[in-house]
Order: C-alpha cells, then sequence, then structure tokens
C-alpha cells in the first residue's frame, strides 16, 4: 500500500476536475432559451434532450460515485451476494419501458415538473402531493451526502485530506473546493451542466471498467487464482463459500425486486426523464440503457480482485479506490479517481436540482405562494438547491459516515411507498386518494420501524435492510415488505371509501393525455366530478 500523497494521480485527477468545471460553467450556453427564468429551462433544460443526451444523463444519474465504490465493496464484504445490483438494473428495464413513456406524456401535455406535481393533478390531492414530495426530499438527501462521501474516500487513497493526523480544515478543504464548484456551476447552469458533464464521465467509466477487467487478471493470474482467492476468503471466515446459501435466497430475491421497483421513484431519476424532448426518447432510452447494466456486472468483479490483490481496508468504501491505486501505474490510478469523483459530481447535481424542484413546486408554491411567477419559481429553486447540497456537506463533514449509509437504506424503503401513488395513477383513477394516503402512512411506519429494529455487529439499529417477512419467516428486504402492506391497505379502504361515496378528488387529466407527444395538440380539459372516478 502507497503512502503520502500520490502527486501523478492527484494530478491527473485535477485535470479532468477542472476540464468538467469549465463545462459545467459553459453549459450555461449550451441550448441557451431566450427565455431562461423558469424551471422547465433550469431544471428540466427546456425539455429539450434527445436520444444520446438523455442516455447518458440517465446513466449519470443512476450509476453513481456511490454505485462504483459501493457495489463492489458488497462483493468484497460478502461475496456473490453484492449482484443483487445486476439482475435489478435488468429487471428495471422493461418495468420503466411499461410507464415512464405515460408519465412524460402526461407530464408534458400539463407542464409536470415533479411527480408531485403529476399525483396532484390525477388525484386532486394537494396532501397526498406534499406525501410524495417530502419523501422524495427524504430519500434524496442521504444521496447526496453519499457522493461526497465517494469523492472523499477517492482524496483519502490520494493522501490528499481525509487523514488521520490532519487538521479540521486541511483535511476537509478538498471536500469543500469540490462542493464550492458543483454548487456554482450547478446554480448558474441547472441540468444543463450534469447533462454535459455526463458525457466525460461515462466515458472515463467505460475506459476504467475495460481496462481493469483486463489488466487487473492479467496481474493477478487470472479469473481462476481470483475466484479461488475470494471463495477461500469466504470459506475460511464462516460465511460459507462464494455462494451465500439457501437461507440468503429470499433476501437476494426481494432485494433484487424492491431495488428495481424503488429506483425509477426517486426523483432525479423522474428529473432526468422529463428532460426529453420526446416520448420516443424515452422508448429508445429504455432499450438501450441496459448496455449500463453489463458495465455494473464488470465493475462487481472488482470485488473479487480487491481480495485477490490482498487489499486490506478498515473501510470497505475504500476497497475499489485503494486496489486502483495498487494495480494500475500512478497515472492511470488518476484516471480512475477521475471517473469516480466525477461520477460523483453529476448525480449530486441531479439529485439537488429534483429536490429543488419538489421544494418548489409542491411545497413552496402549493402551501406558501401559490401565485408565485416562473421566475420566482426558478428563483427558489436554486436556491434550495444550494442549501440542499450545503445540507448533505454538513451530514458528511460532522457525522460518522456509517449514518449517511444508514439513512440512504432508509430512503430506498420510503421512496418505494410512492409507487402505488405515481405508476398505480399512470393506469388507473380507481385507487382513492386518501386510501393512497393511508397506505403511504402504513408503509413508511412499518418500514422505517422494522428498519431500526435491525442490529449488525457494529450498529445497535439500522443494521441492514433485511428482517423477517411476516408471516413467511423467511429474511427479505425490509421495503418490498412495507410496499405490500402499503398496496394492500391502498386496495381495502378504496374499496371502503367508494363504497360509502368518499369525495375521490378532479382528476384534471385526460386519457390522450398519457398516449401524447411533443407537437401533439391536445387541450388541457380538467374533468367534472361525475368523470373524475373513471378509470383510464
Amino acid at each position: 500500500m502507497k503512502t503520502g500523497v500520490n502527486g501523478v494521480a492527484l494530478g491527473v485527477f485535477i485535470f479532468f476536475f477542472v476540464a468538467v468545471t469549465v463545462m459545467g460553467f459553459l453549459a450555461a450556453r449550451w441550448r441557451k432559451a431566450d427565455d431562461e427564468h423558469s424551471l422547465d429551462e433550469w431544471g428540466l433544460g427546456g425539455r429539450s434532450f434527445g436520444t444520446w443526451v438523455t442516455w447518458f444523463l440517465l446513466g449519470g444519474d443512476l450509476y453513481t460515485a456511490y454505485t462504483f465504490v459501493a457495489v463492489p465493496a458488497a462483493i468484497y464484504a460478502a461475496g456473490a451476494a453484492g449482484f443483487f445490483a445486476v439482475p435489478y438494473t435488468i429487471l428495471v428495464y422493461p418495468l420503466i419501458f411499461t410507464f415512464l413513456p405515460r408519465l412524460w406524456s402526461v407530464s408534458h401535455r400539463h407542464g409536470y415538473v415533479t411527480t408531485s406535481d403529476f399525483v396532484r393533478g390525477r388525484f386532486g390531492s394537494k396532501s397526498l402531493s406534499l406525501a410524495v414530495a417530502v419523501t422524495g426530499i427524504l430519500a434524496t438527501m442521504p444521496y447526496i451526502a453519499l457522493q461526497l462521501v465517494g469523492i472523499q474516500a477517492v482524496l483519502d487513497v490520494m493522501g490528499v485530506g481525509g487523514g488521520a493526523h490532519a487538521n479540521g480544515f486541511v483535511k476537509d478543504l478538498p471536500l469543500l473546493i469540490a462542493f464550492a464548484v458543483l454548487a456554482a456551476y450547478t446554480y448558474s447552469s441547472g441540468l444543463r451542466a450534469p447533462a454535459l458533464i455526463a458525457f466525460v464521465k461515462d466515458a472515463l467509466i467505460y475506459i476504467v471498467i475495460a481496462v481493469a477487467i483486463i489488466y487487473i487478471p492479467i496481474k493477478l493470474g487470472g479469473f481462476d487464482d481470483i475466484f479461488a482467492a475470494a471463495n477461500h476468503k469466504f470459506t475460511t471466515t464462516g460465511a460459507g463459500g462464494l455462494v451465500p446459501g439457501a437461507d440468503k435466497q429470499w433476501t437476494y430475491a426481494t432485494l433484487a425486486v424492491g431495488s428495481a421497483l424503488a429506483l425509477f421513484m426517486y426523483p432525479h431519476s423522474i428529473t432526468a426523464t422529463l428532460s426529453s424532448r420526446s416520448r420516443e426518447v424515452i422508448r429508445r432510452n429504455t432499450t438501450i440503457l441496459p448496455l449500463y447494466s453489463l458495465m455494473l456486472g464488470l465493475l462487481a468483479l472488482l470485488g473479487f480482485m480487491a481480495i485477490a490483490a490482498g487489499v486490506k481496508v478498515t473501510n470497505g468504501q475504500l476497497a475499489i479506490p485503494q486496489l486502483f491505486e495498487n494495480m494500475f501505474p500512478d497515472w492511470f490510478a488518476g484516471v480512475a479517481f477521475a471517473a469516480i469523483g466525477i461520477g460523483a459530481l453529476v448525480p449530486a447535481a441531479i439529485m439537488s436540482i429534483a429536490a429543488a424542484n419538489l421544494f418548489t413546486r409542491n411545497i413552496y408554491k402549493d402551501f406558501i405562494k401559490p401565485d408565485a411567477t416562473p421566475k420566482q419559481e426558478a428563483q427558489v429553486s436554486k436556491i434550495v438547491s444550494l442549501l440542499v447540497k450545503l445540507g448533505a456537506l454538513v451530514f458528511v463533514l460532522t457525522m460518522d459516515k456509517t449514518v449517511a449509509i444508514n439513512f440512504q437504506l432508509l430512503g430506498g424503503i420510503w421512496i418505494l411507498q410512492t409507487f402505488p401513488a405515481l405508476v398505480g395513477g399512470l393506469f388507473t383513477r380507481w385507487f382513492h386518494r386518501w386510501a393512497l394516503l393511508a397506505g403511504w402512512a402504513v408503509g413508511m411506519v412499518y418500514g422505517t420501524v422494522a428498519a431500526y429494529g435491525v442490529a449488525s455487529p457494529t450498529q445497535a439499529h439500522f443494521g441492514g435492510s433485511a428482517a423477517k417477512i411476516p408471516g413467511i419467516g423467511e429474511m427479505g428486504y425490509i421495503a418490498l415488505t412495507a410496499f405490500v402492506l402499503n398496496v394492500a391497505v391502498t386496495v381495502v379502504l378504496t374499496f371502503v371509501l367508494r363504497a360509502v361515496n368518499a369525495p375521490a378528488g378532479i382528476d384534471e387529466t385526460s386519457p390522450d393525455d398519457y398516449t401524447a407527444d411533443a407537437g401533439d395538440a391536445g387541450v388541457q380539459v380538467e374533468l367534472p366530478p361525475a368523470t373524475a372516478g373513471s378509470a383510464h
């Protein structure tokens, strides 16, 4: 293991960081609109991105620095169980092919910027919209924090800051600089900045993975030796071998399914989706995004390589950065670190924009200033995006990193509880708004309480995301169990509320909104209460 500052790697890292910073500020002039003072322009890039820009943006959005670090770290620590991330990304694309084009169409027709906008319009309920917005913000905040954790891990391995013996300011200065730059170009350029930078980020990641999957096995004696070393580790440590036993299968399967259902409930996923210029762009993207799943499968193998290379770290999140520094020449280690660092900046920018849009449209405008102008909305969203990033920075600098990971696990549990209102609402108006709100509350409470009761060798609470499934007795992903309870409560209460003719709310959408494309004329019609309960 190398000690001290890796000057060459740091120099390469700084080069790429400066390059993407310049791109971030120049992005404000890219596809510049005549009137940029609106959320459509600042927060959705003018809804103008084509197939490839959207592909890179979604890839930069979904495959983050935390993915780059945490997926192989899970393999490094737990073996093949960590591969759940690969099947879940395979499952998610057929799923989103069914509903994302419908969401894009109705949002395009009505000018919706967030999922909460759609929920409010579909069910005529500001309370349900607020629940979805608050859940989205809560789930996104620790996700942003983990991107900064990813940058900090890279800086730590390069010997810049993060050291145990450095004073507080010196230790955190590089991260503060990265935060300041991220905040500045996001404020000035909005979603155009991460969209442009995503080209560099994804290119670097593909290059690093392609080199790593060939170069590192050659240095380690081939994949036979790599898998043998990994199997030896997990056999001798009592983990039962490389492949988890039958008692772990429910956990693996429910984690994959639950994660697939949750991924596109996150606000940043929807923000990137709504920035595209047509319905067909979304459909094409769902067919080519699986290329990232191939990359993710290769990326996961780095966890086994770290074991075979003898990487020893007390924090598993450092395993892959340390592997890169140990195995690559210094200059290429710098390229790999730049891929991780830029892989943090892109999603952090999109996430902060998405959270800010939720606050502006579904809290500020709905409850504080209903007559806010488009310019005021854009200004509030810019300010809130800064506050969101500042909150994530304070979180990282003042709290144990495991706290951020715990809250991110909770975020996955929470965000899945918005699925019935969002996806269900895209296909039917049968669910009652009050039933959806009650189901959401049950899922949130159960998921939070169940996660609180999970202990690990190092933590008394929030020690993992799996617990026994009631009535089955097998260990499973808490989010999926909470989701099943959520749906059950929603269905039962919908029958009850419809039986007593409880007010269903006004649906401002119409059937043809869900298949509309760019350029379709369409007329926005507010349906009378008598037709509001009909299924679309």
